[in-house]
């Protein structure tokens, strides 16, 4: 089951198949799934110019009885339209992508790995109309693609604390593009990235432009205590996390009492508790120390909270079928 796979460094081994649905004079064609192969694209395509790019990110989990479940499907499909139709284009339908992702998960089945591993999904879409002199006008031709990949734990080291560096300056990206997982939407957040893990040996940066804090490259961010999950409230300025939502899903169904509201730097520095992060990649990853304006504060005793790894588990336990699930989020793919 693929096993040996998850050992290499996460999303750099794929699976045999992909899907591949063309898009040309405004209709989205029939879904095809076939090897995994390069694209030809001329030098010209829309996407390689002016950005007409954009993807998702979902996992399939093998379940201890041995089938095979996409988590929460019709979520990620709902918000890769809401990303394509940013790049103002007609998006597929939901139904599409569902279908798409289903097909191309199915035509990968055996490539799913037992727990803790999963079958990473990236749907994404581009532009390939042959045109630069077209930086005003949408693609009317482009690619919507599936491709797979075994994975293990996302950060280098498994479920280890976290040292995130508090950005107070630059910001993460724009209001615009805050929603959408477009490639340009994440290469803002690198060079901050790279200098903090240069600079100050962080895994990540914690953007908190103008006192208020969003989320890091590539999650979110959740504080937490033994009665209390803290997260920002959603606006247009950071991405709506399928992740997100299930933690806080979760934490009500386990008794907490969840907040969505504004965290400033000064909460940050008086928080003597736990904090996590939430990304499909990353799944829930504990936050075991902040830096403040050049300062290092642990958050508790600077490991892996109790609270941190009990909602870690519930989450796991789901895409493991190991436990109940409540909210209808697996969508089981049969051979």
């Amino acid at each position: 089951m693929a096993n040996s796979k998850t050992s290499q460094p996460f999303g750099s081994v794929f699976s045999e198949s992909m899907g591949v649905v063309e898009y040309s004079d405004n209709s989205y064609g029939e879904a095809s799934i076939g090897p995994l192969k390069n694209f030809q694209m001329h030098p010209s395509s829309h996407a390689l110019h002016y950005g007409s790019t954009c993807f998702e990110g979902l996992k399939a989990h093998r379940l201890s009885k041995g089938d095979v479940a996409i988590f929460r499907l019709a979520d990620h499909a709902r918000r890769f339209v809401h990303s394509i139709s940013n790049l103002q284009v007609t998006p597929p339908s939901e139904a599409q992508i569902i279908e798409l992702i289903t097909e191309t998960v199915r035509a990968n089945l055996d490539d799913v790995p037992s727990p803790p591993g999963s079958l990473y999904i990236r749907p994404f879409y581009i532009g390939t109309t042959e045109n630069i002199g077209s930086a005003a006008a949408p693609p009317t031709e482009a690619k919507l693609s599936v491709i797979c990949s075994p994975v293990g734990d996302y950060f280098e080291g498994g479920v280890r604390p976290l040292t995130l560096l508090v950005e107070q300056q630059l910001a993460r990206t724009t209001s615009q593009f805050g929603r959408i997982k477009s490639g340009a939407n994440y290469v803002m957040a690198l060079g901050p990235t790279l200098k903090a893990k240069a600079e100050h040996g962080a895994d990540q940066v914690l953007f908190a432009t103008g006192d208020q804090v969003t989320e890091t490259g590539a999650a979110n961010f959740f504080l937490a205590s033994d009665h209390e999950l803290i997260t920002k409230d959603l606006d247009d300025s950071f991405l709506h996390g399928v992740t997100r939502d299930s933690i806080i899903q979760l934490g009500k169904d386990l008794g907490y009492a969840v907040s969505e509201r504004s965290i400033s730097v000064d909460d940050l520095s008086a928080w003597n508790s736990e904090a996590f992060l939430t990304g499909t990649a990353a799944v829930v990853a504990p936050v075991g120390s902040l830096i403040i304006s050049e300062a290092k504060q642990d958050l508790g005793d600077g490991q892996p909270g109790s609270n941190t790894l009990k909602l870690r588990k519930a989450l796991t336990d789901i895409h493991a079928g190991l436990a109940e699930d409540t909210h209808n989020w697996l969508t089981v793919v049969s051979a």
